[in-house]
């Protein structure tokens, strides 16, 4: 795929630009990889039902095959198109911490690409309250990934510098939003026998055994 510059959205009034939006959703759509912010760290968006789109971003990324990717959703609506089920458990968390940096592990609907899955047979998923991230999954229609814009295990990208830093021409755009709030990941929570269990420390403070 032919390289794209690193696009832009005006600073400090909250605008979408339409046309980058655009922009990203064409590359999406044509098996490319766009990293975009969102309220923790940036991300990097692929079409999850793409399995070249998804072998290329793990390559990128040099991340285990074992690994499963999280998906973003611009719409709760869209959930059960990706899960079986919602734990009754979840419930308040999703009323208090969706929109947010919150990743809920679900049973994963049967056809899910192994790679989002790892093989467990689950699938995490949150919703991203930034704006760009917003706009992104309402234009392209479906939930994108939202794996760290890096290499595994090094630090998160907090800015489009810091995304080109890390993976150059690896990638085909960049959807510069200013600097992130924080590095730190979404917060992952899953579920066993009904009860809740933290999965990764992140932006939301979370403690299931104080219920």
């Amino acid at each position: 795929m032919k390289k794209r510059p690193a696009a832009s959205f005006a600073e400090g009034n909250g605008l979408i630009d339409a046309a980058v939006i655009d922009q990203a959703v064409t590359v999406l759509a044509g098996g490319g990889i766009v990293a975009f912010p969102t309220e923790t760290c940036y991300g990097l968006a692929v079409d999850p039902f793409n399995d070249k789109a998804l072998q290329r971003l793990f390559a990128v990324k040099h991340r285990p095959a074992d690994k499963p990717v999280l998906l973003l959703i611009h719409d709760q609506a869209l959930l059960y198109s990706l899960v079986t089920a919602v734990p009754t458990v979840y419930s308040p968390l999703i009323t208090r911490y969706w929109p947010g940096p919150l990743t809920l592990i679900f049973p994963a609907r049967t056809g899910l690409p192994s790679l989002l899955t790892g093989g467990t047979g689950t699938i995490g998923v949150r919703i991203s309250p930034h704006p760009i991230a917003q706009a992104l999954g309402r234009a392209f229609g479906r939930a994108i990934t939202a794996t760290s814009a890096n290499l595994s295990e090094q630090p998160p990208a907090r800015t489009a510098a810091e995304v080109r830093a890390c993976l150059g021409e690896a990638i085909d755009l960049i959807v510069d939003g200013g600097s992130t709030p924080t590095s730190r990941c979404s917060t992952i929570i899953g579920e066993r026998g009904g009860g809740l269990r933290l999965l990764r420390r992140g932006a939301v403070d979370i403690d299931p055994a104080a219920g």
